[in-house]
């Protein structure tokens, strides 16, 4: 089982819109991830977010590509200051591949616990747009099997 993690894309300030949507930039980063995703063949039984606005609209745009006749959907309990440990619980007995589209401080702790059992050892520094992938090997035993951020696709593109 894969479970792919991705940091919303760039988001306009708070002073700019209090409700954050995405910047062009970041519509455009999430637009590489998941055109890269898509030529890559990777599909995924469900698309999952926060319910925040950055986060929905990354997760509308990767869904197109990655979601087989399906919408994303909001999920609970993965805002950014949101305990990691009962999202973990949850993903070391699912069978199909998912991925989650959600924040700082959240997604980094969940790689850290679900890779060293501990939340405060930082794996992976994310950035807007980043995608983390795990592979679940066994019950509780996962690894990192790559990651992406979109500064690598405009250096290639």
């Amino acid at each position: 089982m894969k479970l792919y993690l991705l940091q919303h894309g760039e988001a306009v300030s708070k002073q700019e819109d209090p409700g954050r949507p995405l910047s062009e930039r970041g519509v455009q980063d999430v637009q590489a991830v998941a055109a890269l995703l898509g030529n890559a063949g990777i599909k995924v039984a469900r698309v999952w977010h926060s319910g925040k606005r950055r986060a929905e609209q990354t997760a509308d745009i990767l869904a197109k590509v990655v979601l087989a006749g399906g919408r994303a959907e909001v999920v609970e309990g993965i805002s950014p200051n949101d305990p990691v440990g009962e999202f973990a619980t949850d993903a070391d007995v699912w069978e199909e591949d998912t991925l989650v589209v959600g924040h700082l401080p959240f997604m980094s702790r969940l790689v850290s616990l679900l890779v060293t059992g501990d939340t405060d050892t930082e794996l992976v520094q994310y950035q807007p747009g980043s995608l983390v992938c795990l592979e679940r090997l066994d019950a509780e035993l996962w690894v990192i099997t790559g990651m992406l951020r979109p500064a690598l696709l405009a250096e290639t593109g």
